[in-house]
């Protein structure tokens, strides 16, 4: 898997088939359409490439409406990596690429730069400024350069349309497991541990407390998770939000590592979420919280463990 930022050397990978888009969270809607796209690129032994933006354009165009991203670009482009793209190209969201009228975006960059065989795209498709072009008008513009385009339908799961806004709002209301099911992977969060209070050691528990999270964090709660620690995944259970018990107003995130023990502060995490296991609470005693995260962890283990299986523990 290639990473190109910019179109600074993509013609080496002139003469294979695209697909444009966000892809945030490349959910199962994104990995219907990879999967047509790698088929074809396979089919004629040609290169499959995303183009991906960075920034989201929403980011230039409605700054204070821009949400938090579900993926980094670097996770973006490892679970595309996963789904069989051969490059992902990754395009710098400025005022001269969102100025591109659909007609300009699709000569410059699809037949100029990477002269593609065909494209895949999703029938809510939509490019150039003020998203002026639609899956119609790329339609006639492929039909013009005799080039293939397979629209692919979008994707409904339990009666569900699959889409970034969908996830974006079942996480940011805690239903995780419903966000895992429509993504196809958990969703992760990473971040930088840094020093807290160690309460958590005393309490037996110790917790590695994270920060500079950038992509969207669910709702406050407690949540089973999957670390990716060395390569190898480690079940954890993850405290999102205020310790009331301890009358701290402050969020944090808070992970604990079942049975791990090591520093790792100053290392970036990986935490996969995987599913929520209860709301935040206050205890009366400092003896009830301890029970009740005996039972967070136990469920937390039972969850991750279960997602885990059959797969090999070096697969988060």
């Amino acid at each position: 898997m290639q990473v190109v930022r910019g179109l600074e050397g993509v013609e080496r990978f002139r003469g294979g088939y695209a697909s444009i888009g966000n892809f945030d969270g490349v959910h199962r809607g994104h990995q219907a359409m990879l999967d047509v796209l790698t088929h074809r690129a396979r089919s004629e032994n040609a290169p499959s490439i995303a183009i991906t933006f960075d920034p989201h354009p929403i980011a230039l165009l409605h700054p204070k409406a821009t949400p938090p991203p579900l993926t980094s670009i670097e996770y973006r482009a490892e679970l595309l990596a996963r789904h069989g793209v051969d490059v992902t190209v990754v395009l710098q969201t400025d005022p001269q690429l969102l100025s591109l009228k659909a007609q300009e975006f699709f000569d410059d960059i699809v037949r100029i730069k990477l002269d593609v065989k065909g494209l895949v795209e999703g029938s809510n498709f939509f490019f150039g400024c003020n998203r002026s072009g639609n899956i119609t008008v790329l339609r006639s513009l492929c039909d013009d350069c005799g080039l293939s385009l397979d629209v692919v339908p979008s994707v409904t799961i339990e009666e569900q349309l699959v889409s970034s806004s969908v996830i974006r709002s079942l996480i940011a209301s805690g239903d995780i497991a419903h966000a895992v099911r429509l993504l196809g992977q958990p969703h992760r969060i990473r971040g930088t541990v840094c020093r807290g209070s160690k309460r958590g050691r005393t309490l037996g528990f110790p917790t590695a407390n994270l920060m500079d999270v950038k992509t969207l964090m669910p709702s406050n709660g407690v949540y089973a998770a999957l670390v990716n620690l060395d390569d190898v995944c480690l079940p954890a259970a993850v405290h999102i939000g205020p310790n009331p018990t301890f009358g701290e107003n402050a969020s944090k995130t808070e992970v604990h590592i079942i049975d791990f023990s090591g520093d790792i502060y100053e290392r970036t995490l990986d935490v996969d979420v995987l599913d929520r296991v209860r709301n935040v609470k206050s205890f009366s005693t400092v003896d009830q919280l301890v029970d009740q995260l005996q039972l967070d962890i136990d469920t937390a283990r039972k969850i991750a463990v279960s997602y885990l299986n059959p797969r090999p523990q070096t697969q988060c």
